[in-house]
């Protein structure tokens, strides 16, 4: 195989269609065919199956998409990081971010580093940390900040912050400022699913307590959850900073957790598995950057 071959294979792919592949990289479609079939033959495997809904990869076709787009992002960057040599770095970036963590810092992010490095595209994936993190894994991403601190090879992490989580109860339910863990045990709780990386935290962290706490209502939106509560459906656990408005105007009443706190940590993680592009290594910068300006500036509530 070569860069060719994985190009056209892709656009087939990404089209669903030999024709209007060939159309997107101006090639006659004969031809296109022809290099599929080259490539199958050189690899003693069937990679692509014409089906109602077009032609779609079979399993090792998947395989073999993952590993293409990785091997042409990294040429992609390759390219760039040697055009650029000595000068501004440019380039793009592509970085995931859990859906809180993305609603403090994308903005931020994009307008300083466009201000900064006109030069740098930052593509902005933005999901459950769980998907986060496999993107990372497979080179989807270069950055990302998750959950977890990830202890595989091919991958560096760094603390970023810590964050408190709270307890969300309706808005007409008084009491003390802070509460402990057995309380759950007789509230109606609201919690993500076990796909969402609070959930996973969450479960590990009751298990480390000896509590076992299972949720009555179980959705991974936490706009909807903070619905569910203020109608009186049940409590929740939340980041603070997520509902310090709807503690504010009084739509939520928010308890801290005492004995033990109740935290989180979030890291910024990188790929290693290849170099760091200057692209890559400012956009990281920019970002702790950015991230300890909203906690000193107390416009991240509830971090450190």
């Amino acid at each position: 195989m070569d860069v060719r071959q994985l190009r056209y294979f892709l656009a087939i792919v990404e089209e669903g269609s030999f024709s209007r592949a060939a159309q997107k990289v101006n090639v006659a479609q004969p031809a296109l065919s022809l290099h599929v079939r080259n490539m199958e033959k050189s690899l003693s495997t069937q990679l692509l199956v014409r089906g109602a809904k077009g032609v779609l990869p079979t399993e090792e076709g998947e395989l073999l998409v993952s590993r293409a787009r990785a091997i042409l992002a990294d040429l992609d960057r390759t390219e760039e990081e040697i055009r650029s040599f000595g000068t501004e770095p440019t380039g793009t970036v592509r970085l995931g971010l859990p859906g809180t963590i993305s609603d403090m810092l994308s903005v931020p992010l994009i307008t300083r580093c466009r201000d900064r490095f006109p030069g740098i595209k930052i593509i902005l994936a933005e999901a459950m940390s769980g998907f986060v993190r496999e993107w990372l894994t497979t080179r989807t991403i270069e950055l990302a900040v998750i959950y977890s601190d990830l202890e595989e090879s091919g991958v560096r992490s760094e603390a970023l912050m810590l964050e408190d989580l709270v307890l969300l109860l309706p808005p007409d339910r008084e009491g003390p400022d802070t509460v402990q863990l057995d309380l759950l045990l007789t509230e109606a709780i609201i919690l993500p699913s076990e796909a969402h990386g609070l959930r996973v935290m969450l479960n590990k962290f009751f298990s480390g307590q000896g509590l076992k706490i299972e949720p009555t209502i179980e959705l991974d939106s936490y706009r909807n959850i903070k619905r569910l509560v203020e109608d009186g459906y049940g409590c929740s656990i939340l980041p603070y900073h997520a509902v310090v408005e709807e503690q504010r105007t009084g739509r939520l009443s928010v308890r801290h957790f005492s004995d033990p706190p109740l935290t989180r940590s979030a890291y910024l993680v990188e790929n290693i598995s290849r170099p760091t592009t200057r692209a890559a290594a400012s956009v990281s910068q920019i970002l702790k950057e950015i991230t300890r300006e909203l906690i000193d500036t107390g416009r991240w509530s509830g971090a450190r």
